[in-house]
């Protein structure tokens, strides 16, 4: 990775050691309206056996949206595998079964990051925390950091109904250490493992002073993507997206020698996600399928809300044109069920594009 002027507004975190798994020839993503890592009896799945120790590879671990059960799809979670580490994004529900079928073992985590604090985002990371403690699971053995959003007040017309209204990835991390206080207390003498609290911590991103973003008056304001973490292996830039009434929501982009991957998180379509995505190998975007929902009896502020906080198929199109994306992968899903769903991408962007599988391995 080239050398650059450490910017980060994060410090840099403790690194784990380095380590492999065993690494078999990667599917790439196909040419065509839907290319996607598919074989003749569908998508590939990655396993221990089969995400390679060398290059720059995706896994969707969940790719359904919202904070409910829907189907038999899991909540999203993705992960980013360079030369056989990891880093997470996002932490679903069924996340910690994913990550583990998936060969991402704790022993092999990097670093963490969590796009905005909905539930549906961030309602593993207990389960995620405790089940890869120590060397007993294979776990975390160095500090890691979950990297997020900071603390900011609430919009105008938010009534607080829990305390603290303000709430960051530091409170966040250490409200779970306490939640789960007497496990811990227990386990790290009984077990002789390493105090939860070493391993996991909690970093809040903190916003550039230019341009000022304000949840109210101006929540997400044309800018260029910041550096928020930088190791030996990839350089994590983020932006501000919009998923109003949220604030401060994220999107990343990981940036290393064998290519860039970008994650939208949830957000309406925005300026800022070109930025972001600009030459990207693979783009992780969110959809919804308002059609799908104006069908439904859901009422007008429902129907506003998932239009002014999501993205339609033929805006991730525009954002991939513009952006000068090689490979869209469709992630977060409402209101979408098939291919077909996604026809809307194909108006406005000429590239390759594939409606994510639970788990499924993407290479660049």
């Amino acid at each position: 990775m080239p050398s650059t002027p450490r910017t980060s507004n994060v410090p840099r975190r403790t690194l784990l050691g380095a380590g492999g798994i065993a690494a078999l020839s990667a599917p790439i993503l196909g040419a065509g309206s839907a290319g996607a890592t598919t074989t003749a009896t569908g998508p590939v799945l990655a396993t221990a056996a089969n995400v390679p120790d060398t290059g720059m590879h995706l896994v969707t671990l969940g790719t359904a949206a919202g904070p409910a059960i829907r189907g038999t799809r899991h909540g999203i979670a993705s992960a980013v595998v360079v030369d056989g580490l990891h880093y997470l994004v996002d932490f679903g529900l069924g996340m910690p079964r994913q990550a583990a079928d998936a060969g991402l073992t704790g022993n092999k985590l990097r670093q963490g990051f969590v796009t905005h604090l909905h539930s549906d985002h961030i309602s593993e990371l207990s389960a995620y925390m405790l089940y890869n403690w120590d060397t007993p699971v294979q776990g975390v053995t160095s500090r890691v950091g979950i990297i997020g959003p900071g603390r900011a007040r609430l919009p105008r017309g938010i009534r607080p109904v829990v305390s603290p209204p303000q709430t960051g990835m530091q409170d966040v991390i250490k409200n779970l250490m306490r939640a789960n206080a007497y496990d811990i207390n227990i386990r790290t003498t009984d077990e002789a493992r390493i105090p939860l609290d070493e391993l996991f911590e909690g970093v809040d991103i903190e916003l550039p002073r230019r341009p000022r973003a304000d949840p109210d008056r101006d929540p997400v304001p044309d800018m260029e993507p910041f550096t928020v973490y930088e190791d030996d292996r990839v350089r994590v830039k983020a932006t501000l997206v919009e998923h109003l009434p949220v604030f401060p929501s994220f999107g990343f982009r990981f940036e290393t020698e064998y290519g860039v991957i970008t994650f939208s998180g949830d957000t309406a379509e925005t300026p800022n996600m070109v930025r972001l995505s600009r030459d990207a190998d693979l783009l992780v975007h969110e959809v919804v399928n308002m059609d799908y929902y104006r069908d439904q009896d859901f009422t007008e502020e429902f129907l506003h809300h998932l239009e002014s906080s999501h993205t339609t198929p033929e805006g991730i199109g525009r954002i991939a044109a513009e952006a000068g994306v090689k490979k869209v992968v469709v992630s977060h899903m409402a209101g979408v069920f098939s291919d077909v769903d996604l026809a809307g991408i194909a108006d406005t962007y000429d590239g390759p594009y594939t409606l994510a599988a639970d788990r499924q391995l993407f290479s660049i």
